[in-house]
């Protein structure tokens, strides 16, 4: 990996999750890189999956299928954290796919190592509690923005805070992910151009 690759991914995760560098390094010096092509399941839903992942580059879409209907309910991009909170919290099966939108890199950890760690000393628990604390405030953060009334301002939340994921997302998705017909969104899009 690239200096300037490295130190763009560690700052974008620093901002994103309140972490200093020295703890974002310490972090990644203990995950694995893995690459993943186009359109590759890291996580499915029904299977378990207790590993936890930091998007190195490339995007991701989360979605599960209900009732034979595919729902979109986010994208991560670099410097995200994501994994199954249903199977690294409760080691069950995963509610949710998450699949590479794009071929993508990732660093990924267990959580029985990731645990073994934590427990190794009070400044690994402190990382791992920031980094679990961060995540529930995004989470939090998204739900509120999704309350938006409208679809178009959904949109608009979407390109303010990652507009380059608009060049590799087909637009059925992201019609998906605002729960509108494709045919909304195109006009939606049609709107915002004039």
């Amino acid at each position: 990996m690239k200096c300037n690759d490295m130190d763009k991914l560690i700052n974008r995760f620093c901002e994103k999750y309140n972490f200093s560098q020295s703890d974002a390094l310490l972090l990644l010096n203990q995950m694995d890189l893995v690459e993943f092509k186009k359109h590759h399941k890291i996580i499915e839903e029904d299977k378990r999956n207790s590993n936890l992942y930091i998007l190195k580059d490339g995007f991701i879409r989360t979605y599960s299928i209900v009732e034979g209907i595919e729902t979109t309910y986010g994208f991560e991009s670099e410097g995200n954290v994501f994994f199954s909170t249903n199977s690294y919290i409760s080691n069950k099966p995963s509610r949710v796919t998450f699949e590479a939108l794009t071929s993508i890199s990732v660093f990924c950890i267990s959580r029985e190592k990731l645990n073994e760690l934590f427990n190794s000393s009070v400044a690994w628990s402190n990382i791992g509690r920031r980094l679990i604390e961060q995540n529930w405030l995004l989470l939090e953060k998204e739900m509120f923005e999704w309350d938006k009334p409208t679809a178009k301002e959904r949109y608009m939340v979407v390109l303010e805070q990652t507009p380059e994921l608009i060049k590799y997302i087909p637009l059925h998705k992201i019609a998906s992910y605002l729960r509108i017909t494709p045919q909304s969104f195109s006009r939606i899009r049609a709107e915002l151009k004039r």
